[in-house]
């Protein structure tokens, strides 16, 4: 794995977090969550960005992003916070990931 595949894994993983802890700081009114919160994505933004130092493409590093991420939180909201996802909304995450599949195999933006 490339280090801006590295930095991206890390944007993605602190953003998950961070918009994690967003239910949890019940509206910025929970001192410890909504620190998670600004953390979390002032390290998310920093890794994002030198992810695309690196020479990542923006386009790709924004689907890769928001397409994992996305699912990430649809499974934590399921499991932690017990939110129900529903068929349609299953077939969405299956078109998400497979749209990211396909940008990361097949689009010349990507370097290989």
């Amino acid at each position: 794995m490339t280090r801006s595949y590295v930095l991206l894994v890390i944007a993605i993983v602190a953003e998950v977090i961070a918009t994690s802890a967003l239910k949890a700081s019940d509206g910025f009114s929970r001192w410890v969550p909504s620190a998670v919160v600004v953390g979390g994505y002032a390290v998310a933004f920093s890794a994002l960005s030198l992810s695309l130092k690196s020479g990542l493409s923006v386009g790709v590093a924004y689907a890769i992003w928001s397409g994992v991420g996305i699912i990430l939180i649809a499974a934590i909201g399921a499991v932690v916070y017990g939110e129900r996802v529903d068929g349609p909304a299953v077939v969405g995450f299956g078109l998400i990931v497979a749209g990211v599949v396909v940008i990361n195999l097949f689009s010349r933006l990507v370097r290989h």
